[in-house]
């Protein structure tokens, strides 16, 4: 399940994007049967506090670094099973409970419905809105990078990717532009408010980007706003960001989440996009 809703006036489910800005990405190799992935409870200290979170990588070696940015609802199962698999391609990946000013993980319950529960919208604007507020973010992701430098199962010699879904979509570009020498690659899937009329808009940051970025734009999220695509391949193109933006038309918002609506989940789109993740990771980290 993603869901946004208006916080602070401004945040409501937002949609995005697609076209091509750099050669296409190509077909990722298969995880290997033969990695076993370990899980470990984590705490990250950070400058607003303890964020509890899940850490994966394979049982031996040391890998590039992965901050996985989660939905709405945050650390949950749906999101270990995401960490659990990019750890099984071969990476470290740290995924925050990005809620955690408020609350421990998993912070909401299963029949939570902030769609049409009114005391439900309330519960998670109380939850997301310190988490939007300026800086916050941008906080958490040097701590959460310096976290993953300090654990010996990181190569610190590779660099490092981060990927997000949904309200984490902007997230990966906030942090790419944070910390522009180590990050090697970006992705959003079905992410919102990637653009705004806000003059800390995410798109604004492309001059302070290095990464490889790859945006994926739900059919439904690319109808509601259209123009949205074209402001954040112009903003690339004239930063000379290497990406590619694209729209995939069979799927609807988030479809790349496990746990989502299966009304809205495309499983041949959801493995795609996924392929193209892990084809990025291979080639820029």
């Amino acid at each position: 399940m993603c869901f946004e809703r208006p916080v602070e006036g401004d945040l409501s489910r937002r949609g995005f994007l697609a076209l091509s800005l750099a050669a296409g990405l190509g077909a990722a190799t298969a995880a290997r049967a033969d990695v076993r992935v370990i899980e470990r409870a984590v705490e990250v200290k950070t400058p607003d506090g303890t964020c509890d979170a899940a850490f994966f990588h394979p049982d031996h070696g040391a890998y590039p670094g992965v901050l996985i940015w989660a939905d709405s609802l945050g650390l949950r199962p749906a999101m270990r099973e995401l960490g659990r698999r990019i750890a099984a391609e071969g990476y470290a990946a740290l995924v925050p409970n990005h809620l955690y000013r408020t609350a421990k993980a998993p912070v909401f319950r299963d029949s939570f419905d902030p769609v049409s529960n009114p005391a439900d919208q309330e519960e998670y604007t109380r939850h997301v809105t310190p988490f939007i507020a300026p800086g916050a973010a941008e906080r958490d992701a040097l701590a959460h990078v310096a976290f993953l430098d300090a654990q010996p199962e990181v190569d610190t010699k590779k660099k490092i990717g981060t990927h997000g879904y949904c309200l984490g979509g902007p997230y990966v570009l906030k942090t790419a532009a944070a910390l522009p020498d180590r990050i090697g690659a970006g992705a959003s899937f079905h992410g919102g408010f990637l653009v705004t009329s806000k003059p800390d808009s995410p798109h604004l940051l492309a001059p302070k980007i290095k990464a490889r970025v790859y945006v994926a734009i739900a059919s439904d999220d690319d109808a509601r706003e259209p123009l949205v695509k074209d402001k954040l391949l112009q903003a690339f193109i004239a930063a000379k960001v290497p990406a590619e933006i694209e729209v995939y038309r069979n799927a609807r918002h988030g479809w790349c989440v496990p746990d989502h609506n299966g009304a809205t989940r495309s499983a041949a789109d959801a493995e795609r996009a996924w392929r193209k993740l892990v084809a990025l990771y291979r080639e820029a980290l």
